[in-house]
């Protein structure tokens, strides 16, 4: 209750807020509040489009397009703003509000970073807003990003945060905070929550060998098991409970994006995960099932686009023969 009342605070200090200052047919996005006496001087929204969202720092000079492997790719509704900070405000103090304020309204991060941590000026060029580039543009001395993420039922949504002092320029900007906020909301993708009943699977691996599921999820970059799985998992138990004689490779898989090594290891972390989640709650002996990862080398889809990857993300239950 206190958290809501929190957020609810926060979100009408937002509204209250609102300066004159702003341009016409702006607003804050309802889920995030604005830093006290910020003007919106940059705002744009688009119900549908792709999005890159840096989750890592940025080791190529050349802006966002030399930097794509340090980027998660999203699809959905997209709404950024700019805003300008009041005088006499350091960045690190707009970043840590903001930062509260997400963590507040239920925000897990993602990746976070600051000044050469993000990768120094490769990183400012990959950040900056090419709409308000001058307003962020080369202001790496003093930066600090965020990227978070808000799980709902209807749609994850996730932030963008960048904050940077602008020091050289001329005009209102100089010597002010300048902020970025970008907010994507995705649409639930059906094939990720279907849950593959124990009857399904086991026609499955009498004609195929192996079954894909999508309803085990996991937290973003971790092997750690998201609660929504558990109907998944109770019937993977389900399977080897009527069936007491198979014997499986529980098969992890991941997208394309990132590296080979780091993604093998990914996926055999998420094997080995569902191996020991399947053993202690389900009371699945572990020699009936061995873990393995195979990183992004069996695509079943293209990874150049969100919903190919989306399919790529998967654990495959596979027919283990008896020696």
């Amino acid at each position: 209750m206190r958290t809501i009342l929190v957020v609810l605070v926060l979100l009408l200090a937002g509204i209250a807020n609102a300066t004159a200052g702003d341009i016409q047919g702006s607003a804050d996005h309802p889920l995030i509040p604005r830093y006290e006496g910020s003007e919106i001087v940059k705002y744009d929204t688009e119900a549908f489009t792709d999005y890159r969202l840096l989750v890592a720092p940025a080791k190529a000079y050349g802006g966002l397009e030399k930097n794509l492997d340090s980027t998660l790719a999203l699809e959905g509704a997209l709404t950024r703003i700019t805003y300008r900070a009041p005088a006499d405000r350091s960045a690190l103090e707009v970043f840590r509000n903001y930062e509260t304020a997400l963590a507040e309204a239920g925000f897990d991060t993602v990746f976070s970073c600051e000044k050469e941590g993000c990768g120094g000026r490769n990183f400012n060029h990959a950040a900056s807003p090419k709409s308000a580039y001058t307003a962020f543009g080369e202001y790496y001395a003093d930066q600090r990003y965020l990227a978070a993420r808000l799980a709902r039922p209807e749609g994850d949504v996730y932030a963008a945060l960048y904050v940077v002092m602008n020091k050289a320029g001329g005009g209102p900007n100089k010597n002010r905070a300048m902020i970025q906020l970008d907010v994507i909301e995705m649409e639930p993708m059906e094939q990720r929550m279907t849950v593959v009943e124990a009857g399904e699977m086991e026609r499955d691996l009498a004609a195929q060998g192996r079954v894909a599921v999508y309803g085990i999820l996991f937290d973003f970059d971790k092997d750690t098991i998201r609660p929504e799985s558990k109907a998944q998992l109770q019937e993977i138990a389900r399977l080897l409970k009527e069936s007491p004689d198979l014997q499986v490779f529980i098969v992890g898989h991941t997208d394309g994006k990132g590296g080979y090594e780091y993604n093998l290891d990914l996926s055999e972390r998420r094997a080995r995960a569902v191996v020991k989640a399947l053993g202690a709650e389900y009371g699945v002996a572990a020699e009936r099932l061995t873990p393995v990862g195979v990183g992004m080398v069996a695509p079943v889809a293209t990874n150049r686009t969100e919903d190919g990857r989306a399919r790529n993300r998967r654990v495959e239950i596979v027919e283990r023969m008896a020696r």
